[in-house]
């Protein structure tokens, strides 16, 4: 019988390089528990397909989970041409198949360069988004005729890493919300043909853009050896979550109003979210700066 984990209070940041073949929730639940973490969540889900960065939030900076969420992230993606699937991935099943017409590189330079920018996307039927109160995969596992949602999402660059008969490699930059699944297949039916994701792996999310990733297999063998110090070699600060945010440092007597949630004023401090730190360098909190200098906390940090 194993023993029972103790779980204990952990604050910081994980940069896991999840596995193919499992969901992010499930990644996040190893993790948790090989590093004894009480509290844990993720930021954005990767599909199980998928390998790469999966940011793990512990404790206080799942605080800050929602910011990762919304940040920009680039993905690499493999793509079969000719085949529909019903999730739009190597893990569906196989709605239809067509065959792959003569097309040249400007025209699969005119495809891309519509899906590029500001667009409506219409995410997969199987998809974690919610309708309802209910994941849109929960209902098209029951065979429940679903319309999935069309967003507005921003889509930076689409780069073509290689072409090679019915097979195609691009990597893709975007913003939050965006579907590398959706992508593909709005690309199969541009060139009508259809296509499906076979492989896809995120590259970084910001302001992780060079990440030093630990697989959960490297995770194990670090935490299994007793070696603390090696482990939490991985855990980061929650400041290296919020390095695209400006800095406000406070003195004493302003940090201790700043943590009763009384407002500050200083015309030197920047508009807009910042991070909020103490006399000592301790990050205290989120707050939001207005014009004239005017800030307010918006989160609070208890580390």
């Amino acid at each position: 019988m194993r023993p029972r984990i103790q779980f204990r209070r952990l604050d910081g940041i994980v940069l896991l390089d999840k596995p193919a073949g499992m969901s992010s929730n499930t990644a996040l639940q190893v993790a948790r528990r090989l590093f004894r973490a009480e509290k844990g969540g993720h930021t954005g889900s990767l599909d199980p397909l998928a390998t790469g960065l999966l940011p793990l939030c512990f404790g206080e900076a799942t605080k800050i989970a929602g910011l990762l969420l919304g940040s920009a992230k680039a993905y690499d993606a493999e793509i079969r041409l000719g085949n529909t699937t019903d999730t739009d991935d190597a893990d569906g099943v196989v709605l239809r198949e067509r065959p792959v017409p003569a097309f040249s590189d400007e025209q699969l330079q005119a495809a891309l360069a519509s899906l590029t920018g500001t667009i409506r996307q219409r995410a997969p039927i199987y998809s974690a988004l919610k309708q309802g109160g209910e994941p849109l995969y929960a209902k098209a596992r029951r065979g429940e005729a679903i319309e999935a949602p069309e967003r507005e999402v921003l889509v930076q660059s689409i780069e073509v890493l290689g072409r090679e008969d019915a097979h195609l490699s691009l990597r893709v930059t975007c913003g939050s919300g965006t579907y590398i699944r959706s992508i593909a297949r709005d690309l199969g039916e541009l060139l009508g043909c259809g296509a499906h994701v076979t492989a896809l792996r995120r590259l970084w999310v910001e302001p992780f853009m060079a990440p030093k990733m630990i697989g959960l297999d490297a995770l194990r063998v670090v935490a299994e050896s007793g070696d603390e110090a090696a482990l939490m070699a991985w855990l980061l600060p929650i400041e290296q979550g919020l390095s695209q945010f400006a800095r406000v440092d406070l003195d004493a007597a302003q940090a201790a109003r700043f943590c009763l949630g009384q407002r500050l004023r200083d015309p030197a401090w920047p508009v807009g979210l910042v991070v909020v730190h103490g006399e000592h360098g301790q990050p205290l909190g989120l707050g939001q700066v207005e014009e004239g200098g005017r800030l307010g906390p918006q989160r609070r940090f208890n580390l």
